[in-house]
């Protein structure tokens, strides 16, 4: 329903705040309301209204209040929130972070018109998410493992290989089952043009761009739109999963930046700030983004989200990477030393957990001794990294035999089977059977975590070993 507000033209604009206009002697506007700009040049912008009180409203303007002039300029609001349009004809499009087109389509013809906002779901509603995603990514598949309806972000650090393995899986990624469609939505906040043009080339020369909805939010574009991007991305998985019954992996890089325009934002309306300065209403802020994953009971279609940030310092502590861990379901961390190392992806395993994983795993998901592989794998690593620490004080002569059959364990682990070629997706039985193979260099009698009849099956046996 329109408000009166509609039919009535301000031009009562008084104070420019960074990206924001206080507009006086106003009635009848309410919070969430679109607005429209016309600058002094008759060019016209969108805003979206951040405050409202009984005369006053400040006003967030998407594409910058830059020749904003306050003497001339006029604002209208329409009385409705801020709505997308949505349409399957989206798939193979390029947008930017406010969905006009980037590529040479025209703008997207809406089958429906959808709040960016999303509607609120009954959590009696939501189903667990269960179902195995494959992405090709060995660290991921076997040890921490993405459902269908989870979301798993990745914590990543200024120059690790964050974008390949974005742009890695959104190329691999697919459900278990040819009947099944899959999409991907790709939102980009806040990266440069460099990284833009990667992205674009690499999921066209592969074929991923067919399945795929790209949102891109550049660096030199308005730091306000970076508000909206994940938002739109967002309503569109909503489109797909809940209305078109598919199954869609949305990925949001960089968080960072999200939150860094949410600092700006709060510091233009001068805010008591929280923790370094960000928003104390950051917590709530990105709850209502991640929330948007899942499944709900009757409908066929999922949403799973993969956000992607940037550790500042590498400090998991940090407040995005923080809260975020409260309001997700586990976390990929990618290391710098594995990436000094040379290793692609450097994923470390040992800090990283799937919440979800044992709801996905196993007999009938992906395989009956994916359970007890990857635990065992863990506890094997995990003693042979601690076991590199040893070696520096008392060297390798130090130790005994089955110590140093783990420490060749740890070093081949992190060759074989973190290690793997930017254009190579692995399937989950090449996973396992890498798993297997590496378990191998270990004595049976080293498999406490194993069950006995899954070692008799699946363990390779070298020339002349006997079973137990």
């Amino acid at each position: 329903m329109m408000r009166s507000s509609s039919n009535r033209e301000y031009s009562t604009v008084a104070k420019v705040s960074g990206p924001l206009i206080v507009v006086h002697r106003i009635r009848d506007v309410a919070y969430g309301e679109v607005a429209e700009i016309r600058l002094p040049s008759g060019e016209k912008r969108l805003g979206q209204v951040l405050e409202a009180r009984k005369d006053l409203a400040v006003v967030q303007v998407f594409g910058g209040t830059r020749d904003l002039d306050t003497d001339i300029t006029s604002i209208r609001f329409t009385g409705s929130s801020l709505k997308m349009a949505a349409s399957e004809e989206m798939l193979g499009r390029i947008l930017d972070g406010a969905a006009r087109p980037l590529d040479a389509g025209e703008g997207v013809i809406p089958e429906v018109m959808l709040d960016i906002h999303g509607y609120p779901l009954n959590p009696y509603s939501r189903d667990f998410p269960r179902d195995f995603i494959e992405t090709g990514i060995s660290c991921v598949d076997g040890m921490n493992t993405l459902v269908r309806g989870q979301k798993l972000p990745i914590f990543s650090g200024a120059g690790l290989p964050h974008n390949q393995l974005a742009a890695q899986i959104t190329r691999q990624a697919r459900v278990l089952g040819e009947e099944e469609e899959f999409a991907v939505i790709f939102a980009a906040m806040g990266i440069t043009h460099e990284e833009g043009n990667f992205f674009v080339r690499d999921f066209q020369n592969t074929g991923a761009l067919a399945r795929t909805v790209i949102f891109l939010n550049l660096a030199d574009d308005p730091v306000i739109e970076r508000i909206i991007t994940p938002r739109l991305a967002l309503t569109a998985a909503e489109f797909f999963a809940f209305e078109k019954d598919m199954h869609v992996l949305v990925i949001l890089t960089d968080m960072t930046n999200y939150c860094e325009a949410l600092r700006e934002i709060a510091a233009s309306r001068e805010e008591v700030p929280g923790r370094r300065g960000y928003p104390g209403y950051m917590y709530t802020d990105l709850a209502s983004l991640y929330e948007r994953a899942g499944r709900i009971r009757g409908k066929t279609g999922s949403i799973t989200q993969m956000p992607i940030l940037t550790m500042p310092d590498d400090d998991i502590t940090h407040p995005i990477p923080d809260l975020t861990g409260y309001i997700t379901e586990g976390q990929i961390v990618l290391s710098r030393d594995l990436h000094r190392k040379g290793i692609y992806p450097p994923i470390d395993v040992l800090p990283c957990l799937s919440r979800l994983m044992q709801g996905g795993i196993g007999l009938g998901r992906t395989r009956e001794d994916h359970p007890d592989v990857n635990t065992q794998l863990y506890a094997a690593y995990a003693r042979g990294r601690k076991l590199q620490s040893l070696v520096a004080v008392v060297g390798e002569e130090g130790l005994s035999s089955t110590d140093r059959q783990y420490l060749a364990f740890s070093d081949r682990f992190e060759k074989e089977f973190v290690t793997q070629d930017y254009t190579v997706g692995r399937s989950i039985e090449e996973t396992l059977e890498t798993a297997w193979s590496l378990l191998s260099l270990l004595p049976e009698s080293e498999l406490k975590r194993i069950d006995r009849e899954l070692i008799a099956r699946y363990r390779p046996r070298t020339e002349g070993e006997r079973y137990a």
